[in-house]
Parts: C-alpha cells; structure tokens; sequence
C-alpha cells in the first residue's frame, strides 16, 4: 500500500482527493491541514485504518518533518495554500508565507526520497490573457498579484529541485475547480447558495468577464489517472474544461436550473484580480483524460443538491 501525503487536504480538492485515493484501496493517506479554509466535516473518519488526519501548518518545519519522520511517504499533494481572491488580496503578507511551505515539502522530500510531488498550482499564473486559450508552453505568466506570483515561485521551485536533487513532479494549473465541499466565498458555490434562499446574486463590473469551470470529480479522476498510469512526470498541465462561459451567463444559469427567483446585481468592478477571460488548453489533460467532462448543469445540481443537505 502507497503511503500519501495530502497538504491542505481538508479543502475541496483535497478532501475529495482523500476519499478517490481511499475507495482505490491502494494508498494510505495522510493529511496535513491547520483547517484556517477547509474543514474537518470534509474528511473520513479518522479511526480509519488507511486514514490520518494531523492539524498542523506546513509552513512550520518542526510541524511537516514531524509527519515525515513518523510515515516513509511514496507520493506528496502539496494543496495547502491561502486561497480566494478576497482573502489573499487583503493578506498578502500571509500568502508569501506559503513559500515557506513549498520549500519544507521539497526539502523534506528529498531527505525521504519521496517518488513524485504534485503541487497544485492556479490558472492565475497567466495573468490577463496575451492568448485564449491559454497554453501551459506557450503562454507568459504575467501575473503581478501575490498569490499567483506565489505559485509561479512553487513552479521553479519543482523544477529546480528535480534538476539539483532529482525529485519528480507535476505541476498542475487548476482552472475554477468546484464542488459539493467548495466554501461559499467561491464564485459557483456562493451564487448556489444564494439562488437556493432566493436571494440577490451580486456580480462585480458588468459580468462579461469569463471563466471555465470544471467539477471536482473529473479533477480527481484526472489525478488519480496520472498518479497510477506514471503520466505528465516532470511535466506542466492545465486541470480544467475548455467550455467558457461569461459571469453574467453563469448567474442565469444557476438561477433557471435551480428555478430560483433571485435577481442579478451588478457592483462596481474589482480594483484587481477579477482577470477579463479563463479558457484553458487542455488537450494535454485529454491525453490521458479521454472520457466527457461533467456539464456545468449536472454539476450545478450536484453541488446544490449537497448543499441542501448540508442546510438540514
């Protein structure tokens, strides 16, 4: 059994993560998580066998070489990361703390001969697109917020090190990843909850600005699919859908599939970080990730019918 380290794992794509990697009954996993944006709710029960959850911040050495003194770690997620445009745009200060976390998890992998680090990075790295869609090769990264800037800092730090010290990698570029456990200060997951008690959705500037999303499952499947097939070592990849859609229109559609009665509520734009357009090229996730991606509609009513259940 393939000992997994998941950082942040008590976040949307973490905790779904932990619980693709549990039914394949082929890892034990572990999670490091100080739970400041997920939740312990998102997580298995801790008695498990194949299962552990540690409160701790990787950021803190003496908190991460802990948890790789005690288990010999195959596989490291490196997840964990202060994340939302609000909360990173008024901490940035925190934000470049996350640093400190990249440079523990490849130190200390090192040290454990660790056999591959995958490491969440964004579709913020792109900035404002110079090109649509954006393309892990060809595309600048040009961004000049902290969190992106951030992640970009993570990308070289994977790379470096595998040039210096040999450790393998995957970088993936998340593209608007959403889901049943996503907290409400995301875009989809916030419009759900509003549709669901009928209330204003508030939309900043005029709503044409795009994004693409793409369900959490298909994000795992995907991950999972790398992880046992040995694919995109040492490699770049854009986790997303190649389906964009305007703000405005997302609002709309949220609205007629839940059959809400909210109204739409225009506010004035965002200083910065509210990038014009998100459209990935994701024909080198469709090498190995060949089935359809999971439709915005269906998503929708998935997400929402979790957070109904999560309201009773």
């Amino acid at each position: 059994m393939k000992k997994v380290l998941i950082t942040g794992g008590a976040g949307n794509i973490g905790s779904s993560l932990v619980r693709g990697l549990l039914e394949t009954d082929k890892h034990h996993v572990t999670v490091l998580d100080n739970l400041s944006t997920g939740s312990i709710q998102n997580l298995p029960e801790n008695s498990l066998e194949n299962f552990n959850f540690v409160n701790g911040d990787v950021n803190r050495l003496k908190d991460v070489n802990k948890i790789f003194n005690d288990y010999n770690f195959d596989y490291v997620f490196h997840y964990a990361a202060l994340v939302g445009v609000d909360r990173t745009q008024k901490n940035p200060l925190k934000v470049l703390e996350d640093i400190e976390g990249i440079k523990n998890i490849l130190n200390l992998s090192v040290e454990n001969n660790v056999d591959r680090v995958f490491y969440s990075s964004s579709s913020e790295v792109y900035g404002e697109p110079v090109e649509v869609p954006q393309n892990e090769i060809t595309t600048p990264l040009n961004s000049k917020l902290p969190y992106a800037i951030v992640k970009s800092v993570g990308e070289s730090f994977m790379r470096t090190f595998h040039d210096h010290h040999g450790v393998d990698f995957t970088i993936m570029r998340f593209f608007n990843t959403y889901g049943p456990r996503q907290k409400n200060d995301f875009v989809i997951s916030k419009f759900i909850e509003l549709a669901l008690r009928n209330e204003d959705l508030t939309i900043y500037g005029d709503g044409t600005q795009t994004r693409s999303f793409l369900h959490v499952a298909d994000n795992i499947e995907f991950t999972i699919k790398i992880l046992e097939e040995k694919k995109l070592i040492n490699d770049v990849v854009n986790v997303g859908s190649d389906v964009e859609i305007k703000i405005i229109d997302l609002a709309k559609l949220i609205i007629k599939t839940l059959k809400s009665k909210s109204k739409i509520i225009f506010l004035p734009p965002l200083k910065e970080g509210d990038m014009t357009r998100r459209k990935p090229d994701i024909s080198k996730m469709k090498t190995v990730f060949k089935k359809e991606i999971i439709s915005l509609e269906d998503g929708i009513k998935d997400a929402a019918s979790s957070n109904l259940l999560r309201s009773n």
